[in-house]
């Protein structure tokens, strides 16, 4: 398949207001979540996302009904007709995994083939499936695919070896039809726990300690249809807030939860960078060069290891040496061969980057990897001399809605190139 690529010309200074679009790693559990309801939910501010249309995608497989309206998207669930998904489907995203969980307290039954996505890393599935058995399910795997199945679900006390965000998310949504009371101990903590757990008891569930390391789910018979407006993207938000640094602007981002951003608004400043907090938008000003500082990525309170590509991009033009330590993937390194094609000075040792600042980046012909290495190499490319050319953006389309029409408004020159036109 031939990806579409980007042209950008570097060094012009961002200044204005651009807005954060609906959260992509909160609206797939989301849409995952309708499955549970017979009739017609309706969620608000889905961002329109390579990775949202293949999850539709899947819905559609097991016979749901899905149509945008505006900014709202209309899910039927009611007319659910399969629990087998074909496994093209499931090799375009990792987060069609999300459907486990539904589809087990809806049908008691379930039949996928291990997921696809971004390769930056083994994401097992180990701790979706254990923490599903302890629930009462029957797990077979063969060739590829995972079949499961329970009569009734029962209420169970699960540990987590590690905080995974699809697991937590999956066993929440298992539960949430169960007999009795789930408690899931060392669960993920993320904001999109939260947004899950909030449309979940809108449709009736019992679902509280989100955002806490214990949730507890009391069971109940039935779940019914509701609405719900996602939130924003907080990842969306902190490359945003970037930019404004790398590029010497002055920009303000609004649909900010800035709580959610804490880590990331605590290391820009460590940068010299000025940021003031309103309601929901953060402004960023940055004058001068940027100094340099030590990142170690960590589940949700910590830094988020979604956001460290774009940190070395920065830390690549700042002051001095920095440091990032990489705990949750064990290939997130892959933009550095990119960044040192524009003049980067990065070397690699296990999980660990040391970064020696330079002057300045230079454009440069380099390819995104992943998604939010995409992201990394966008940043680079508008703080470098001259002009670089990005290939396969459909990666970075995975996560940025409308990425350069965004940018164009805040003064980027930024062309997207699509191949045959």
């Amino acid at each position: 398949m031939t990806m579409d690529r980007y042209v950008i010309t570097g060094k012009q200074r961002l200044e204005g207001t651009i807005r954060v679009s609906g959260a992509k790693n909160s609206s797939l559990p989301l849409l995952a979540a309708t499955l549970l309801a017979e009739g017609t939910s309706t969620l608000l501010e889905i961002p329109a996302l390579a990775d949202i249309t293949h999850m539709i995608e899947v819905l559609e497989h097991l016979g749901c009904g899905v149509m945008r309206q505006d900014e709202a998207l209309i899910i039927n669930a009611g007319l659910l007709d399969s629990w087998d998904v074909d496994e093209g489907l499931m090799r375009q995203m990792r987060a069609s995994n999300l459907i486990l969980g539904p589809l087990l307290a809806r049908r008691g039954r379930v039949k996928i083939s291990r997921p696809g996505g971004c390769a930056i890393g083994s994401r097992p599935m180990d701790q979706h499936i254990k923490g599903l058995q302890q629930l009462g399910v029957k797990v077979k795997e063969k060739h590829g695919y995972i079949e499961a199945w329970a009569d009734q679900l029962q209420g169970a006390d699960v540990y987590l070896d590690v905080p995974s965000v699809g697991a937590t998310e999956n066993i929440m949504m298992a539960a949430v039809l169960a007999k009795g009371t789930t408690l899931i101990r060392n669960a993920a903590r993320e904001p999109e726990i939260v947004d899950l757990q909030n449309f979940l008891n809108k449709m009736g569930a019992r679902v509280r300690g989100a955002g806490m390391d214990v949730l507890r789910i009391d069971g109940v018979d039935a779940l019914y249809p509701a609405e719900h407006t996602v939130i924003a993207d907080r990842i969306e938000a902190g490359t945003h807030m970037i930019a404004a640094v790398m590029t010497e602007g002055d920009v303000t981002i609004e649909n900010v939860v800035p709580e959610h951003l804490e880590p990331v608004i605590a290391k820009l400043r460590q940068t010299g960078a000025q940021i003031t907090l309103l309601d929901d938008s953060v402004r960023v000003q940055q004058r001068g060069r940027l100094k340099g500082f030590d990142i170690k990525t960590m589940p949700y309170p910590g830094f988020p290891t979604d956001m460290q590509p774009q940190f070395m991009a920065m830390l690549s033009c700042a002051e001095g040496t920095s440091i990032i330590t990489e705990t949750i993937f064990e290939n997130r390194f892959q933009h550095v061969d990119e960044l040192r094609r524009m003049g980067a000075q990065i070397t690699v040792e296990g999980r660990t980057a040391v970064i020696r600042g330079v002057e300045t980046l230079e454009g440069a012909f380099v390819e995104a990897t992943d998604l939010r290495a995409g992201a990394a190499l966008f940043l680079a490319a508008l703080a470098a001399e001259e002009a670089t050319v990005l290939e396969k953006v459909n990666y970075i389309d995975r996560g940025y809605e409308d990425l350069e029409e965004k940018y164009r408004r805040l003064g980027a020159k930024v062309r997207r190139v699509i191949p045959n036109e």
